[in-house]
């Protein structure tokens, strides 16, 4: 089962034709995080756009944190860890996404950077890459 990051949706988003736009078009293993569906709304140019996108990622699967507590406690660790080997992660909600990754057991479909870095530090991570 798939986790689509926010730079899959993009790029589904503006045409580019990617493996992970195909896992992505094409399996009905693939959803997404709370987080990403917001970061996806949030770069939405018109109130239009926002309704038509609402309405299409509703039908994905959803995938939560498991204890909100510990789980963003790991995904701290997360960070810690990268920082720790001179790695630095731009946004901690990169490593929240890879902490619901890792908890359902997801590969993660992404087009950035930060997770390959996070992957070097985190055997546990499934990633495909761009």
């Amino acid at each position: 089962m798939y986790l689509a990051d926010t730079s899959v949706w993009i790029d589904a988003f503006n045409g580019n034709a990617t493996v992970h736009i195909e896992k992505l078009l094409l399996s009905n293993t693939v959803g997404l995080t709370p987080v990403i569906y917001t970061e996806i709304l949030q770069g939405v140019s018109s109130e239009k756009e926002f309704n038509h996108l609402q309405q299409a990622l509703h039908y994905y699967h959803f995938y939560e944190l498991k204890n909100p507590k510990s789980s963003y406690e790991q995904a701290a660790l997360i960070y810690y860890k990268c920082r720790k080997k001179g790695i630095t992660i731009r946004s901690s909600v990169d490593c929240l996404i890879v902490q619901c990754a890792i908890e359902n057991d997801l590969i993660l479909l992404h087009n950035d950077q930060d997770f390959e870095r996070i992957a070097s530090v985190v055997p546990e991570f499934n990633q495909t890459i761009h």
